[in-house]
C-alpha cells in the first residue's frame, strides 16, 4: 500500500509539473490564426559584423547602432523581413536599465527596415575555450578559428548551478515584461540549443524558462526549437513540442533532409519556423532549401547576414593551422565590405520575397 501510495505522489507531481509548464500554450487554432495574420517569415540569424559574440553586440563598450543601421538595411533590400538574435543576461545583470534600453534602440533599428524580431534568452553555445560571459571589451579575432570567443548566455556554469537561477528568472521577465505586447517581436525563443556542450545539467533551466515565460504571458508566441534529432533527444524533443506554441527547429542538411524534417514536423498541425539552415559544404545552399521553405510555407531563418569577426564563412570546428581556407563559404551573405558572397543568390532571394 505504501509503495502504491508513493508511486501515486509521484506521478501527480511528475503531472502537475508538466501541466505547469504547459498552463498558458496557445491552442493550435490561436497559433495558426498569429501564422495566418502574419505572412510567410525570411530572414537571417544577425549578429554584427564588428562582433566577436552576442556580449560585444549589446555590451557597453562596444553596441554599434550605426553599423547595425547599415547592415540591417542590406536585409531590407533582400526583402527579409525578421531576424534572430541571442540576448546576453551578463550585459542586463550588469546595467538592467541600459540593457533594456539599448534591447529598444535595436528594436527600433530593425521597425525602420521593416524587420520583427525572435531574440533567444539562453544559449549554451561555445566554440572557443571560454563557457561564461565576461563584460567588458572582447577578445580579437584568432584568425583561422570558426566563431573563436563565442560566448554562451547566461553561461554554462549559472546553467548548472540552481543558486543563480532566481537571477536568470528575474531577467527573463523584466526583458519579457517591458516588450510582452511589443509588435516589433514577432516570437519569443526562450532557450537556443540547450545542452549543446554541457548535456542533460542544462534541462532544468529549460523548464523553468517555460515556466516563467508563461507566468508572463507574452501576447507574442514562445518555442524552444529541435537541434539533435536521435533516441537519445526523443524525450527532450517532445518536452520542447509539447510546451512551444509554434514549432521551430535547426537544419543544416541538404534538400532531402530537410524535406522529411518538415514532414515531421508539419504533422502537429501547428506553425512551423526553421530557425537555423544554411550549409553551403553540406548543400544546405539558397538554391535547394529556400524555395522549398517558401513552397511549404515553412518561416525561414539562415545563418547570416555579413560575414565579420565570427569567421562563420569557415566550416565548423575549422582551425588557424588549416589557413589559408579556400572552401566554400559555410555562412554569411555578404563580405565586411558589403559586397555579395554570390550576386544570383541574391537575386534568387529578393525573387523569393517579392523584390
Amino acid at each position: 500500500m505504501k509503495k502504491g501510495m508513493l508511486l501515486l505522489l509521484a506521478l501527480i507531481v511528475i503531472g502537475s509539473m508538466s501541466v505547469s509548464a504547459q498552463n498558458g500554450r496557445w491552442t493550435t487554432e490561436k497559433a495558426n490564426d498569429w501564422y495566418r495574420s502574419n505572412g510567410w517569415f525570411n530572414g537571417v540569424n544577425y549578429i554584427p559584423s564588428d562582433a566577436i559574440n552576442y556580449t560585444a553586440m549589446w555590451d557597453k563598450t562596444s553596441f554599434n547602432p550605426e553599423l547595425i543601421d547599415r547592415e540591417l538595411a542590406l536585409a531590407e533590400d533582400l526583402g527579409f523581413n525578421c531576424v534572430r538574435v541571442v540576448l546576453q543576461h551578463a550585459v542586463y545583470a550588469d546595467d538592467p536599465e541600459y540593457f533594456l534600453k539599448t534591447l529598444d534602440q535595436f528594436l527600433s533599428i530593425c521597425a525602420k527596415h521593416k524587420i520583427r524580431v525572435m531574440p533567444a534568452f539562453f544559449d549554451d553555445c561555445v566554440f572557443g575555450v571560454n563557457a561564461d560571459p565576461v563584460i567588458g571589451k572582447q577578445p580579437e579575432p584568432l584568425i583561422g578559428w570558426y566563431a573563436w570567443a563565442w560566448s554562451p548566455s547566461p553561461g554554462h556554469t549559472m546553467v548548472i548551478d540552481p543558486r543563480y537561477h532566481p537571477a536568470l528568472e528575474k531577467y527573463v521577465k523584466a526583458v519579457l515584461n517591458k516588450f510582452r505586447n511589443d509588435p516589433r517581436i514577432f516570437v519569443w525563443d526562450l532557450y537556443n540549443e540547450p545542452g549543446t556542450a554541457i548535456a542533460q545539467p542544462g534541462f532544468p533551466l529549460v523548464r523553468k524558462v517555460f515556466e516563467w515565460a508563461r507566468e508572463i504571458n507574452p501576447s507574442q508566441p514562445v518555442t524552444i526549437g529541435i537541434w539533435v534529432e536521435n533516441k537519445d533527444w526523443e524525450e527532450r524533443n517532445a518536452y520542447f513540442i509539447d510546451n512551444s506554441d509554434i514549432i521551430s527547429y535547426h537544419c543544416y542538411g541538404n534538400k532531402e533532409e530537410m524535406s522529411a524534417r518538415i514532414e515531421k514536423y508539419k504533422q502537429y498541425g501547428r506553425p512551423v519556423i526553421c530557425t537555423e539552415w544554411m550549409n553551403r559544404p553540406s548543400k544546405s545552399t539558397v538554391r535547394d532549401i529556400m524555395p522549398l521553405l517558401k513552397q511549404e510555407n515553412v518561416s525561414a531563418i539562415l545563418w547570416g547576414l555579413v560575414n565579420g569577426k565570427t569567421q562563420t564563412d569557415l566550416s565548423w570546428g575549422h582551425r588557424p593551422e588549416k589557413m589559408p581556407y579556400t572552401g566554400e563559404w559555410q555562412h554569411d551573405l555578404f563580405h565586411t565590405d558589403f559586397t555579395p558572397y554570390d550576386k544570383q543568390e541574391l537575386e534568387l532571394i529578393k525573387a523569393l520575397n517579392g523584390k
